[in-house]
């Protein structure tokens, strides 16, 4: 990421900080929860004070730890955090071995805002790649959770796709190269539903791994492995 890049970041995250803040309702605001939200402004004018001087790295640093300390008294009012900065980024897939690929995606999502993941469950993984996964859905999703590119993560439901979407109610789909999604059918059907994300696909991986698919692993195992 270059210099123009970071600046441009940061710019885009102190603008959307100072929305936030300007639509809090400090009277309505606990005591203790008020020194947060103070402290979360402060630390916005940190940042647009290092951005001037062109220290764009702590001004990203500041401006974070700002919607960090928002995030978190949304978080203990009950409320699920949300801005224009971090947006609701929507993913999907099995997740069935993790490998590169699947980091690789993850942490592309991740540069659009809030990655909200939902494993498929075992009943659909299994009619759509016409296998059994050889890690069960709690399994996957006990791991998909412990990524660092993940806020979130939920099974998905057995009989509509679209009900997670639903749940989520993302402000971004995230596609990956290889998902067989026609964008428009999807959009279309997710409007008669009321919602109206933006779909972003990832063209092409950024880097061809050895193994980037749980299907090569998989026969690479047997390969080494089966003599038979």
């Amino acid at each position: 990421m270059d210099a123009d890049e970071v600046r441009s970041r940061v710019e885009k995250y102190i603008k959307g900080m100072e929305e936030r803040l300007k639509n809090v309702n400090m009277a309505t605001i606990e005591e203790e929860k008020a020194k947060v939200i103070e402290l979360a402004r402060l630390y916005t004018e940190d940042s647009k004070y290092y951005l001037e001087r062109g220290d764009y790295i702590t001004a990203l640093v500041d401006v974070v730890y700002a919607e960090g300390l928002l995030d978190a008294v949304s978080i203990l009012s009950g409320k699920d955090p949300t801005s224009d900065v971090s947006k609701r980024v929507f993913v999907a897939g099995t997740f069935d071995i993790i490998h590169p690929g699947h980091i690789e995606f993850l942490r592309e999502a991740s540069k659009y805002g809030r990655v909200y993941a939902v494993v498929a469950r075992d009943s659909n993984s299994e009619k759509i790649k016409g296998r059994k996964p050889i890690n069960d859905e709690q399994t996957r999703l006990e791991i998909v959770k412990s990524i660092r590119y993940v806020f979130d993560a939920i099974l998905g439901d057995q009989e509509d796709f679209l009900k997670s979407v639903e749940r989520i109610n993302p402000d971004i789909i995230f596609l990956g190269p290889d998902q067989k999604v026609d964008e428009n059918k999807l959009l279309e059907e997710l409007r008669k539903r009321g919602l109206n994300p933006q779909i972003i696909r990832l063209r092409e991986r950024i880097k061809r791994w050895n193994h980037s698919s749980t299907t090569d692993i998989i026969n690479e195992i047997k390969k080494r492995y089966c003599n038979s």
